[in-house]
């Protein structure tokens, strides 16, 4: 079941303690890179990025990122389709929070964790 999240984006207040919710469990982390993998729009990775100290790294859908990407195709309930990160976004040996809005069969997911391990 998907629940729409546009009323809490709606209600600053509301949208602002669902991100401190998220930063204060990943604050001390040591994370340098917070990954957001592309599906709403990247609605709260920027914000937990910015708050806990971290670059923000996007993880987009085919041709949508410049510059020279490496792709990761993952399997969907309907297909498949591919993930992309841009070549120098992240490093060997960063440290990653990975921000997933959307968890349903955690293709998306996996395919990001092998493209972190491609670096």
């Amino acid at each position: 079941m998907f629940q729409d999240i546009t009323t809490l984006l709606l209600d600053h207040t509301t949208f602002q303690d669902t991100v401190d919710i998220f930063v204060d469990r990943y604050r001390n982390m040591d994370a340098g890179i917070a990954i957001e993998i592309e599906a709403r729009g990247f609605m709260f990775g920027p914000s937990i990025a910015l708050a806990i100290g971290a670059k923000f790294v996007p993880f987009r859908k085919p041709r949508k990122l410049p510059g020279k990407v490496i792709c990761e195709e993952y399997e969907l309930e309907y297909g498949t389709d591919c993930l992309e990160m841009q070549v120098d976004a992240v490093q060997q040996g960063d440290r990653a929070l990975i921000v997933d809005d959307l968890v349903a069969t955690g293709g998306t997911l996996s395919a990001a964790i092998r493209l972190l391990g491609a670096v």
